[in-house]
C-alpha cells in the first residue's frame, strides 16, 4: 500500500505576527484537504511568523496515482501569491 508524502518549506513574506501566518496557513491546509483528499499538517516553524514547513500525505492502492496527486497539489503550492515555496521533499513508498 504505497504512501506518498509531501514536505513543503514556505516563506510568508506578508505575515507579521504568528495570527496572519495562522490565517494563510489554516486556508492552504483546507483547500489541499477538501481539494486534494490528503493529510496535512504545519510541521515546523511553529514560531516563526515569516516561515513553514507544511506536510501532506496521501494513501493510494497506486504509487503513480499517490505521485500525481501529490505533485498536482504542489503546482497548485507553486502558483500562490500569499507565500513562496522554498523547498520540497516528495517521495512515495
Amino acid at each position: 500500500m504505497p504512501v506518498g508524502l509531501l514536505q513543503v518549506e514556505l516563506r510568508l513574506p506578508g505575515a507579521q505576527t504568528l495570527k496572519d501566518k495562522r490565517s494563510v496557513l489554516v486556508g492552504l491546509l483546507t483547500r489541499a484537504r477538501r481539494e486534494f483528499n490528503v493529510s496535512a499538517a504545519e510541521l515546523d516553524r511553529l514560531d516563526d511568523p515569516k516561515r513553514a514547513v507544511v506536510g501532506f500525505a496521501y494513501l493510494s492502492n497506486d504509487g503513480r496515482h499517490a505521485d500525481e496527486v501529490l505533485t498536482r497539489l504542489l503546482d497548485q503550492l507553486q502558483g500562490s501569491r500569499d507565500y513562496y515555496v522554498e523547498g520540497h521533499v516528495l517521495s512515495v513508498g
